[in-house]
């Protein structure tokens, strides 16, 4: 062999070589990230299932403002989970500053450009306090509700100051949910929540060095909390650009972070109108990357917090319901399938944290046995965000009602009563429940 042709040969190696280990290191890189197969998550080549819960403030909670920022408590919070075996954490990523009598403040942001650093500089701290501990982050990006600010808040912006509020006596229900679903074809209100989306997509976390798009620890992007086409069949008409906006946001998230998941925020068919079409069409087709819904037994009226014994049975009885029926639509779909959201008040509809949950502990065990049966055959059912994680948290008034300025936050958001529906670290039974799914999950 000439010298010549055994200089190619070396090099045409010694390119495989580089190139073999290239495509092997990228691998290794991507089974970091949270991916979808058929029906199931894996990270690291192995299927992922898990059990999260709710904790919206976690952003506020890792500032370093005085007023309302608690490193040393989010720590112990994280702990306190990862001993559970809780390992997903579903977390707000934006709040608008907004007229709405009931919204936080203060807000991240203003017609999308970040007024509170800090509290960006808290989910920094968060997510790199989380990944010490092999956690998972969903973060929602916008809100249907008024809680946050939300998509009402992004209409008013863009129209003159026009906003629906939900404490406005005069404009019942379904007043607030008509005006809010306008958000999905109202272009100008998308610019301004497609500016934020870019600044978060962009940011480099300030305590890791690590662009939030090459983050492991962020499972998923969701689109909004709970984001709904309207209100009955009266908005029927909607659903066109319903399924457009999934389409278009789910797009655009992508192009900034191809290598993380994107979900909806959906609440099942009770979010969209009642229709396992409607589901099925804000999910197939738009890029969409696994299924979620939610389920509300006293919410949507069929449990009677004050007459528990005789509606329980046939509040549990509809809920086996509602888990089956988004079941055969996730295997429809061929996506892994999320409880996201389901919570229950303390017995009586009591508020502090010493007062008894025999009926909300019942509920976990139902719903977490559904979950066990759903991972032991292989079904599509894989993991639940239980609302909310309270922790060592606690209301700061006797009224349990949420005040600007509060140093501390729950599980439940300002337009309710602090202690509604949160698990606090004193809740040892419901602790033990949550520990005892963790383990059999594991297994």
């Amino acid at each position: 062999m000439n010298k010549s042709l055994l200089k190619i040969l070396v090099l045409l190696v010694g390119c495989t070589l580089i190139f073999s280990c290239a495509d092997r290191a990228e691998k290794k890189r991507l089974k970091q990230f949270v991916s979808v197969n058929g029906t199931q998550f894996y990270l690291r080549g192995k299927p992922y299932q898990f059990v999260g819960t709710n904790m919206w403030f976690a952003a506020y909670l890792g500032s370093e403002n005085p007023v309302y920022g608690d490193r040393d408590r989010l720590v112990r919070e994280l702990d306190l989970l990862k001993s559970l075996g809780v390992t997903n954490l579903r977390i707000l990523g934006s709040s608008e500053r907004s007229p709405l009598r009931d919204s936080m403040r203060p807000a991240i942001q203003y017609k999308g450009d970040v007024e509170a650093e800090d509290i960006l500089v808290g989910l920094d701290f968060a997510l790199a306090e989380m990944a010490k501990r092999d956690m998972k982050a969903v973060i929602f990006l916008n809100n249907f509700w008024e809680w946050s600010g939300g998509m009402a808040t992004y209409l008013s912006w863009v129209n003159g100051g026009e906003i629906v509020d939900m404490a406005d006596p005069e404009k019942p229900w379904p007043a607030f949910a008509l005006f809010s679903a306008q958000f999905y074809e109202n272009e100008e209100a998308n610019k301004l929540y497609r500016k934020y989306m870019q600044t978060l997509l962009e940011r480099t976390n300030s305590i890791t060095g690590k662009a939030y798009v090459e983050d492991p620890t962020i499972m998923a992007w969701q689109l909004a909390n709970e984001p709904r086409p309207g209100d009955g069949r009266q908005s029927d008409g909607n659903l066109p650009g319903y399924y457009a906006w999934i389409k278009d946001t789910t797009a655009f998230i992508k192009s900034f972070a191809p290598d993380q998941l994107v979900s909806i925020g959906s609440e099942g068919t009770m979010g969209c109108l009642e229709l396992n079409e409607c589901v099925i069409n804000a999910h197939a087709g738009t890029g969409i990357d696994y299924f979620t819904f939610h389920m509300w037994l006293k919410n949507w009226g069929w449990f009677d917090v004050q007459n528990p014994q005789e509606t329980y049975v046939a509040a549990i009885t509809k809920a086996n319901a509602y888990i089956d029926r988004h079941v055969t639509i996730a295997q429809q779909l061929n996506m892994p399938a999320v409880l996201e959201e389901f919570g229950l008040e303390r017995d009586k509809g009591l508020f502090s944290p010493d007062s008894p949950v025999q009926y909300r502990d019942q509920y976990y065990q139902f719903v977490f046995s559904k979950v066990e049966a759903s991972v032991n055959k292989g079904g599509p059912l894989v993991g639940t965000n239980f609302w909310a994680w309270g922790g060592y948290g606690k209301a700061m008034h006797d009224d349990f009602v949420w005040r600007e300025g509060d140093k501390t936050f729950v599980g439940d958001p300002p337009q309710e009563p602090q202690g509604l529906n949160s698990v606090f670290a004193t809740d040892k039974s419901t602790l033990d429940i949550l520990s005892e799914h963790a383990e059999k999950i594991a297994r």
